[in-house]
């Protein structure tokens, strides 16, 4: 469905709960998370559930969205307020300025960005009339919304604002470093749409019937907003993980049912937006002295049992569990065997249910591994990359034969989302332990057989995932460091 086919999906099931009654609700709108393949460890029970260094018990992403947008319904109209699940909005305002959705249309939050983000998000052209540029709060007009544009479209619509106490337009010929330097775009994070829009967009659903492709609420509901809006956007698949043919008819389609509808913004110009979706983000926000470890008071150490010889190690990110020193990513893992995890190492164990027993599979990858990239011929495969190694030279090592079956998708291209290379094993311990061994075996250049195990790939693995047994793992977890706190307690 993508985040908009499901953002329309939601406003369906709402209607249908709730009759006429929802059209005085103000609803908070939160997309979980999809596959993502960027940061695995949250793909199978999402990134809204992502657990988070602060808090005891730990909070998940779902309670940081709320503690952010706590002010937010006081000060709204009915109507929908749309966020992801892997961001985090912080700003600040002056004494008397607040953050209200009461306008007709669409209205988005605009944060000051360097040109490189603006690549790849969401960039307002703004109406630089409809700005005065006083205070850290502004309520503006957008002329034109752009969905991950480079850096010379940017340039051209008019996007580029030159930092101060005022956003005004970048003139081309201030390109010294310094002029460089205060160059800014004005990004996109949360949107709000009031309620007769939101009905326009249900009824627009309601008559499609079934969607047949994955459409974007935010490049395909904003693009179609403000009065520069054309409908070129419609036809440019290259941001598109999928395209699937009827995508061009519909975004056609959505235009012209938006089109001429408002796009206001709120212009926070003490602000800045935090993306946590794949795993270099995660590690330098949560691990690096990063500003986000700062400003939300992130803690090294969260409600997790930890021992105290490694209380000096700086630069890291414990959250709820109980463990030896010295990690990379590893999660929902068990591990009662002594092990060197190697460093930049991604390891994250999902318990699955293919029969009527549960079994354990657990992927391995390096933080820098691309899991959505793919090829499309099996003759290409070498230049898909597991740990720096190339996936022949790995399937070498694991006497495994390159061959239509090691795939487990027919309709995609092939990578290492799909790759069928991770053993099922009956206990979490032992999945862990072989997954290790396979890593092993290419960082050592000595082989280890895999062709006698069950094996899945990353996409099966969330096919048969048993989320029961997952959340009975964490619980366990938390329930031995609650345990091992009392007596601690007691003693002391």
């Amino acid at each position: 469905l993508g985040n908009g086919g499901s953002t329309l999906h939601a406003l369906r099931c709402l209607e249908e709960q709730y009759g006429d009654q929802w059209t005085s609700f103000t609803v908070l709108l939160i997309h979980s998370g999809g596959y993502s393949q960027r940061l695995p460890s949250a793909s199978a029970l999402g990134k809204i559930f992502t657990a988070l260094p602060l808090g005891e018990p730990v909070y998940q992403m779902l309670e940081l969205k709320l503690a952010m947008y706590i002010d937010f319904p006081r000060r709204m109209k009915p109507g929908v307020l749309v966020t992801c699940s892997d961001d985090i909005e912080l700003y600040s305002t002056g004494v008397t300025e607040t953050i209200t959705f009461d306008k007709p249309g669409f209205t988005a939050l605009a944060h000051p960005s360097d040109l490189a983000v603006g690549t790849t998000h969401g960039v307002f052209v703004l109406d630089l009339s409809s700005l005065s540029g006083k205070g850290g709060l502004e309520y503006g007009s957008c002329y034109r919304f752009l969905h991950k544009p480079d850096v010379e479209t940017m340039q051209q619509s008019g996007a580029v604002c030159v930092r101060g106490d005022r956003p005004q337009l970048s003139s081309p010929g201030s390109c010294g470093d310094s002029a460089m330097a205060s160059e800014c775009v004005y990004t996109d994070s949360v949107f709000y749409m009031d309620h007769s829009t939101a009905q326009q967009l249900l009824e627009f659903y309601k008559q499609m019937g079934t969607l047949g492709c994955e459409i974007d609420a935010y490049g395909d509901f904003l693009q179609a907003l403000g009065p520069g809006a054309t409908p070129d956007y419609t036809k440019n698949t290259s941001n598109v993980s999928k395209e699937d043919s009827g995508l061009v008819a519909v975004r056609q389609q959505l235009y012209s049912l938006l089109q001429g509808t408002a796009l206001n913004v709120i212009v926070l110009n003490n602000s800045q937006f935090y993306h946590i979706g794949t795993t270099q983000e995660y590690l330098f926000h949560f691990t690096a002295e990063s500003k986000l470890r700062f400003e939300l008071g992130l803690q090294p150490v969260a409600f997790s049992i930890f021992p105290d010889s490694a209380k000096t190690l700086d630069q890291l990110s414990i959250i709820q569990s109980i463990l030896e020193p010295g990690c990379s990513i590893v999660s929902g893992s068990h591990i009662n065997f002594s092990v060197d995890i190697p460093s930049g190492c991604f390891l994250s164990s999902v318990s699955v249910k293919m029969t009527d027993r549960v079994e354990y599979v657990t992927m391995v990858f390096g933080v820098g591994d691309d899991l959505k990239r793919g090829v499309k011929l099996m003759s290409d495969i070498h230049s898909l990359q597991f740990f720096g190694v190339s996936l022949p030279e790995c399937l070498d090592l694991w006497s495994l034969d390159a061959s239509d079956q090691l795939f487990s998708s027919e309709d995609t291209p092939l990578g290492l989302w799909t790759a069928r290379i991770f053993p099922v094993c009956s206990t979490l311990s032992e999945s862990v332990r072989m997954s290790l061994n396979m890593l092993n075996s290419v960082q050592r250049k000595s082989a280890f057989k895999l062709s006698g195990f069950q094996l899945l790939s990353v996409e099966e693995m969330l096919a048969y995932k048993d989320v029961e047994d997952m959340l009975k793992f964490r619980k366990q977890i938390y329930g031995e460091i609650c345990l091992q706190r009392q007596k601690e307690k007691f003693e002391y």
